[in-house]
């Protein structure tokens, strides 16, 4: 992958994004017009175009939701693999003492830096924008969803 940035860093998943999400907005769209289209049958078409926008409703926050969880309990599993690396003990105690976005924002900091920043977040409970702020060597996040 060539230089990850906000222009480029969007991926796609084909099935979902260019035929099950463009069925259900041609099928809204047809529901919607048959709604003004048909008098006699107003009420069914309506119910129709409502289903089917609360299945795209589903289908992108469901989509979303997942991949974010997933991206938390990833990003808390590498900080745990990281500090057994570099400390040679278990996290559990320290990771009890972080929010998320802490542990989320250690991850940009080269190991180096981890372990100033991370007692830092710890004597003071630095902001996870704070510990972002304070890195010197950034480490990109190239898999990021």
């Amino acid at each position: 992958m060539k230089k990850q940035d906000y222009s480029n860093h969007i991926r796609f998943y084909a099935p979902h994004h260019f035929i099950y999400l463009p069925l259900l907005i041609i099928l809204l769209g047809t529901g919607l017009w048959m709604s003004f289209a048909s008098t006699d049958q107003q009420i069914i078409w309506i119910l129709f175009s409502a289903v089917i926008f609360l299945l795209i409703y589903l289908a992108v926050m469901v989509r979303q939701h997942y991949a974010l969880t997933l991206q938390d309990r990833l990003l808390r599993l590498e900080f745990k693999q990281r500090y057994f690396e570099l400390f040679g003990k278990r996290s559990d105690d320290v990771e009890n003492q972080l929010s998320f976005g802490q542990i989320a924002a250690l991850r940009f900091a080269h190991d180096g830096e981890f372990r100033e920043l991370l007692e830092m977040a710890l004597a003071d409970n630095t902001s996870p924008k704070e510990i972002k702020k304070a890195i010197k060597n950034w480490k990109p996040d190239y898999r990021r969803v």
